[in-house]
């Protein structure tokens, strides 16, 4: 329902209305919106009272009226930020769970008498989840007014803070489920604990004064621009200066420290400022997307110069609204904090917004809440609340996944998607399969070098190059799209690689302690397309120009890099740098510092996969770029599933700059060098398995490899009865999590333990003086103590060596300021031991030890005669991995769920003296979520079973996982591609 104009006021009702406004402690941009909708209110005669721990200022200095009533308290957190452009996701829980979840009981009854107390017709809730329950429990009719909800916001925090918090996620759906309706504001995001929903225009503060009397009271004229600096009263600590600023601009800077001492052209605004007036009275405003700048920009037609920040879940919806009426440009975080402001503002300048749409959203609420506080009806008989959500945490996990791929996504999510207009990967038909290019498409394109493998999405990605040639313009609507057209020079020629993900069927995170891992390649994979220009010829961006010649240094080299699909998980979609940068003193730059570089700004953190490939290069192979580099990075391995996106996208780009720059580097030392860019420069201490399955690893094969470091054995044929799959537990992984990174401590913490106890018992059996005398026998313990006393890996410490010797010595945990006195380092170059923190030594020690074992007979076993005794083997192989995995504090609900799902359906049909085609299952990669890899035999009959255990996964958390399937070469076996595109005479020729 959406309900635009309700006439000038609001009707006064028969009688007066008391109404109890709950505010969210999430900044200022709510209690505003507030403040319009309440003065609505007050003035039909009706008293409001506001809950809000907001400054009262943002009420009174709108509303001076008896019947606004203020009180002072705290319900729910919102976000925390750990600064004006980044949300600290896991303090954020934290302080939820402390505001909000801890004194819940408290918090119900205390809001019950003071709803009762004040005797409430009505209460609205923008967005407090307890006051929508509080009010149920008062026996009270309860309305939210939002454009996003807390369920939708945390879930996505949730999948990286850690699945223990998702009880958070499922209270604040059932609390909103207890409101009878939701009157939703533009830009909104997906909210699907409301079973009701009434679209309103925008709510926007009206003004007080002109645009002329404001400038007069600023003591500025007409002939100067001004620029408002909105971010939300956090700028403190920014040093402006005067360049900043285009010439015959002044900036109002909102929020301002009273000690901050700003240059001449920068006017400090008083606190209580008003900002609509401000924002009526500038020519252009920069800052951060909220609903408050967002909705005023739109009404006032004020170009809106935007930077990103980092895990605000509903700005993406916000900036697609900006955009869509052509009143936003994105600046990049790097660029706002060195002042290259100029050409943003130019860009900016050159908008003409165009939004036309109502901005009495405010009237038009009020006139609902009355109307609904007399007893109008606005539900529906249909029935939802939080049941349509099952378990709202997926949300989170939606925003990450690949476009078309996942199965049933929910309406109003598919809804929500289609209204941003995202999508991601290789272009993909309506049903979510791939689609298959026949020979006309490729004709688009010269193929001076390579070959396509026939892989269909190699087709469509040269397809997608294709559109942005300028084939089909309309589909260079995405921000992203129009970025990678303008950049390539289509005459020229375009080098083309490929990288699949990985499935990790057996070795996982004993890959970090030397051990034999077997890996297959992903049916999906990442593909780079790279361009390299002389300086002078490079297609550079509008803000890269302007900043080169800022500099004056004449033409230097750009490297400039577009990420589809980045729009999904908020990232920024572009990224550009001066490659000097990566040069200090004419050598590169130290990996530390890179990482700190790329740091910086979280929103293009992602860069570092891929811009670290090139530091990489020039620092290990002494590679000069001279050259200015475009890159397009199209990736279809889903983030967060535990199937190495990260290192697909990494050997992609490598294997892309290397083809395009004449470098011949063999596919074992550009793994190698990829997992340098992981450890180093994106600082995630993984091993090397990922990188060298997808460099090395061939279709339908498992790669087998050593990891000390990566001495790859060969290829393992895999049994035409056997197949493997992956299930996407919706629980998102992550490489460079606490977890992952504690384990691996532990496990080298025991190594070095284990060496020490060696050395020590050695030393002592040599200063007996009697090792020369003893039987050989002891002379073989003391050879043993002597290898073991130089372990290199721990994967070489045989298990029963372990038992023998070891496992009664390590200790179950250790702290580690503990360890560092007794032991000094623990000889890991990429995890730092935190003196204050207990890490698990024990079983992160034994796991590696034995997986290494259970993936030598797993090899030993394929090639074994088929037989149900083989799969039943191999299977029972992977539950031990499984349950290793758990013992070190890697598991997840999830993916112990569909493990034991797996062994039911396995079990239940021998029970009942039937075939089972499923013999075994294990998490995969870095565990804590992602992937689980299951053993089948490979028949109809597998397939029909995995198709019911993803039905039973749904049913049981109401999330249908992605099944991995199939397989496709590594980057060595497929090469690269040399393109130009097809003049229209020739292609039609060819």
């Amino acid at each position: 329902m959406r309900i635009e104009n309700e006439g000038d006021d609001v009707l006064v009702p028969p009688r007066h209305l008391v109404f109890a406004y709950y505010v969210t402690g999430h900044g200022f941009g709510h209690a505003t919106r507030v403040v319009e909708v309440a003065r609505h209110l007050i003035l039909a005669g009706h008293d409001v009272h506001v809950v809000t721990a907001a400054p009262d200022f943002v009420f009174t200095t709108e509303i001076q009226s008896s019947r606004l009533h203020i009180r002072k308290v705290l319900l729910d957190c919102g976000a925390v930020q750990a600064d004006a452009l980044t949300v600290d996701r896991l303090a954020s829980l934290e302080k939820y769970h402390k505001t909000a979840v801890v004194p819940r009981e408290s918090i119900l009854k205390a809001e019950v008498d003071w709803l009762n107390s004040i005797k409430a017709d009505l209460v609205v809730s923008d967005v407090v989840p307890v006051a929508c329950r509080a009010a149920a429990d008062a026996g009270i009719r309860s309305v939210c007014v939002t454009n996003f909800s807390w369920d939708f916001i945390y879930a996505e925090y949730v999948m990286v803070a850690g699945h223990h918090h998702r009880s958070i996620v499922w209270q604040i759906a059932e609390d909103y489920s207890h409101c009878e309706f939701l009157i939703r504001l533009p830009g909104y995001c997906p909210m699907p604990a409301f079973r009701d929903v009434i679209d309103v225009p925008l709510v926007v503060r009206s003004l007080h004064k002109s645009r002329k009397k404001v400038r007069e009271e600023l003591g500025v004229g007409d002939d100067v621009k001004l620029l408002v600096l909105n971010f939300g009263g956090q700028p403190g600590g920014w040093k402006f200066k005067e360049e900043f600023l285009p010439a015959g601009w002044k900036c109002l800077v909102c929020g301002a420290s009273e000690k901050d001492e700003l240059p001449e052209s920068f006017i400090k605004l008083a606190k209580d400022a008003y900002t609509p007036d401000i924002i009526a009275a500038s020519d252009c405003m920069l800052g951060k997307i909220g609903y408050g700048t967002a909705s005023e920009a739109l009404a006032f037609k004020l170009p809106f110069v935007f930077v990103r920040r980092d895990y605000f879940n509903e700005e993406p919806f916000l900036r697609n609204l900006l955009e869509h009426y052509q009143c936003g440009v994105e600046m990049i975080r790097r660029d706002l904090l060195t002042g290259h402001w100029r050409p943003y503002i130019e860009r900016a300048m050159s908008l003409k917004p165009c939004y036309e749409g109502s901005t009495n959203g405010g009237q038009v609420a009020a006139r609902i809440l009355q109307d609904t506080a007399v007893g109008k009806n606005y539900v529906s008989d249909k029935l939802s609340g939080a049941r349509r959500l099952r378990d709202a945490i997926v949300l989170g996990f939606q925003l990450q996944r690949i476009a078309g791929r996942d199965l049933s996504i929910p309406e109003w999510y598919a809804d929500a998607q289609n209204e941003l207009g995202l999508r991601s990967g290789s272009p993909k038909l309506a049903n979510g399969t791939v689609e298959h290019v026949d020979s006309l498409l490729i004709k688009e394109f010269e193929i001076l070098h390579g070959d396509l493998h026939d892989l269909p999405d190699t087709k469509s990605f040269l397809d997608s190059l294709a559109d942005l040639a300028g084939r089909d313009s309309e589909k260079r609507q995405l921000r992203e799209h129009k970025a990678a057209a303008a950049f390539f020079n289509w005459e020229e020629e375009i080098f083309v690689a490929r990288a699949p993900g990985r499935l990790d069927v057996m070795g996982g995170i004993a890959d970090y302690s030397g051990s034999l891992v077997l890996q297959l390649p992903t049916r999906e994979a990442c593909h780079v397309a790279v361009q390299v220009n002389h300086p002078s010829k490079q297609k550079l961006w509008k803000h890269a120009l302007a900043r080169q010649q800022d500099k004056g240094q004449g033409f230097t080299p750009v490297l400039q890099i577009v990420s589809y699909g980045a729009e999904l998980s908020n990232r920024g979609p572009t990224f550009d740098m001066d490659l000097a940068d990566f040069l200090e003193d004419g050598k590169p730059i130290s990996y530390e510092k890179a990482h700190k570089y790329f740091a910086q700004d979280p929103s293009q953190k992602w860069a570092a996969y891929v811009a670290g490939t090139i530091l990489v290069l020039m620092t290990e192979l002494g590679v000069k770029f001279e050259n200015g580099i475009s890159m397009l990075v199209s990736s279809a391995v889903p983030e967060g599933k535990g199937v190495s996106s990260s290192a697909s996208v990494e050997v992609a780009s490598m294997s892309a700059i290397a083809a395009a720059h004449g470098l011949c580097i063999s596919s074992r030392d550009l793994a190698l060098l990829c997992q340098k860019v992981e450890n180093h420069i994106v600082g995630a201490p993984c091993g090397v398995m990922d990188q060298m399955t997808s460099a090395c690893g061939e279709a339908d094969k498992l790669l087998a490899m050593i990891c000390q470091p990566a001495e790859v054995l060969g290829l393992v044929e895999i049994p035409g009865h056997i197949r493997f799959w992956g299930f996407d537990s919706g629980i998102r992984h992550s490489v460079g999590g606490a977890d992952y990174g504690s384990v691996r401590i532990g496990a080298f913490m025991g190594r070095k333990i284990v060496k020490s106890t060696a050395s020590k018992m050695l030393s002592g059996s040599l200063s007996n003086g009697d090792i020369m005398n003893s039987h050989d026998l002891e002379d073989s313990s003391s050879e043993l103590l002597e290898v073991e006393a130089n372990l290199d890996y721990l994967c070489n410490l045989w298990p029963h060596r372990y038992e023998a010797s070891y496992t009664n010595l390590l200790p179950e945990s250790m702290l580690g300021e503990k360890f560092l006195a007794k032991y000094g380092d623990h000889n890991d170059h990429v995890t730092v031991i935190d003196p204050k923190r207990n890490y698990s030594v024990k079983a992160a020690a034994r796991h590696p030890i034995y997986e290494n074992f259970r993936v030598k007979a797993f090899k030993a076993l394929l090639t074994s005669a088929a037989s149900d005794d083989q799969l039943t083997a191999l299977g029972e192989l992977m539950y031990q991995c499984h349950y290793s995995y758990s013992a070190c504090g890697l598991g997840s609900d999830g993916t112990d769920r569909i493990v034991q799902l797996v062994q039911e359906m396995q079990h239940g049909k021998l029970s009942k003296g039937e075939d089972t085609s499923l013999f075994g299952a294990k998490i995969t990669g870095g565990g804590s979520g992602g992937t689980v890899c299951v053993i089948s035999r490979n028949s109809l009959r597998a397939n029909q079973q995995i198709l019911e255990i993803q039905q039973r996964y749904k049913a049981a958390t109401g999330y249908l996982p992605f099944v991995f399937e199939g397989s496709s070469p590594g980057a060595g076996k497929f090469g690269y591609l040399k393109i130009r595109l097809a003049t229209r005479e020739k292609a039609q020729h060819i």
